[in-house]
């Protein structure tokens, strides 16, 4: 008889997956800025630490300097392995390395964890200056406030002037703010898969995932860091991430991948799952060991806000601003930010040409899979010079 397969019992999950005091550096540095960070609200957020990993040689002014920014559920280790301190493997691993496409003998390679991220950089799981978690206390972040932040830590490099900003989704959405927000530092700009603007389909998902985080009892307001295993917002956070999973994948790949069986040994009449409810079950519980339900809703909150337009006179004006080399890029399959909003940001950049597409069948994913496509557009951006890859000086 066909029934619901027997589950094997896992540790429970704890509070949160963000990294915790004593957790191993692995290979990351920090910076911490001597003065409170001023925010757009008009508030200042104290001690801010922003950590960060780097890959390569700074030249002796800089200027060979790369910024690569992360998506939501990203981190600063975008090359090498899961390691003591680095749950996960790179997200760019193939990218970043001698002879990649971010080429380590001839770019210096900088990534952040976002401001308000959990790998590091200063959060909600934070402790504020006089030793208490932030938790729900922490300020309401926008786009703009982490690129502040990641402009401090451009500052503590010696940095004046990136040669490039490179991000995909939330981190196309920084990379394109520092270009129209700080031209004067942004040499050349790659933007894929992410909009001038959220649309208001993609806040509905995103308000979706953190009512889903808000309502979970274990959330407790956001003061839930300290709890004991099992008693944080794990079921909100899993829930909101198999609400984004379903976003991030395109219908065609979970037809082909999924279809509507069951999972093998279990029977949905029976209390069983379908395929790929197993498959999005699986992702969620992967995201709960590694990331902190705070951070969802801080970063799907500035994602929601993102807007490159506001107080700027408009999207189309504030485009002007960024007149650098740049290459915008959709995927094909994305229905998430859907081609037609890189297109809208290829049309009104003066310095880009024309949107660049990504074939790919994984959805909003593929800026992520897609690394061959994704590596050409980076050496188009970043192509080798006689002078051994260096970028002028600014």
């Amino acid at each position: 008889m066909t029934g619901t397969a027997p589950s094997i019992a896992l540790p429970l999950p704890p509070a949160t997956g963000g990294r915790r005091e004593g957790d191993p550096p692995g290979r990351r540095s920090w910076v911490r800025p001597a003065r409170p960070l001023a925010l757009e609200s008009g508030e200042a957020l104290p001690g801010v630490e922003l950590a960060y990993e780097t890959w390569g040689r700074p030249a002796p002014d800089g200027s060979n300097a790369v910024l690569v920014l992360h998506a939501l559920t990203g981190d600063s280790h975008v090359a090498g392995a899961a390691e003591p301190g680095h749950p996960t493997a790179g997200w760019w691993d193939a990218l970043v390395g001698p002879g990649r496409a971010l080429d380590t003998d001839r770019w210096f390679v900088v990534a952040p964890n976002v401001l308000g991220g959990c790998q590091g950089s200063t959060g909600p799981s934070s402790r504020r200056p006089d030793g208490t978690r932030w938790g729900g206390d922490f300020p309401y972040l926008t786009v703009r406030d982490q690129v502040a932040a990641e402009a401090a830590l451009a500052d503590a490099l010696g940095i004046g002037r990136w040669a490039a900003v490179i991000g995909g989704s939330m981190g196309g959405m920084r990379a394109l703010e520092w270009a129209v927000g700080r031209p004067e530092r942004t040499g050349a700009l790659l933007v894929l898969a992410a909009p001038a603007a959220a649309s208001a389909e993609q806040i509905a998902w995103g308000a979706l995932q953190i009512s889903a985080i808000r309502s979970d009892p274990g959330w407790r307001g956001g003061h839930y860091h300290d709890a004991a295993p099992g008693e944080g917002p794990h079921r909100g956070l899993g829930l909101a991430r198999r609400i984004a999973h379903v976003t991030y994948r395109s219908e065609p790949e979970l037809a082909a991948r999924f279809g509507g069986g069951p999972q093998p040994g279990e029977e949905p009449r029976l209390g069983g799952r379908y395929r790929v409810e197993s498959y999005l079950d699986h992702h969620a519980a992967k995201l709960v060991r590694r990331f902190d339900a705070g951070s969802y809703v801080t970063l799907t909150g500035a994602m929601n806000g993102h807007d490159v337009g506001r107080g700027r006179g408009g999207v189309r004006r504030a485009l002007r601003r960024a007149s650098m080399p740049a290459l915008i890029a959709g995927i094909g399959s994305d229905r998430l930010y859907p081609p037609a909003q890189q297109a809208e940001l290829a049309a009104l950049l003066p310095g880009a040409d024309r949107l660049r597409l990504v074939e790919s069948p994984h959805g909003h994913d593929g800026f992520l899979i897609e690394t061959d496509q994704v590596g050409a557009l980076v050496r188009e951006l970043l192509p080798a010079r006689p002078d051994g890859g260096r970028p002028p000086s600014p």
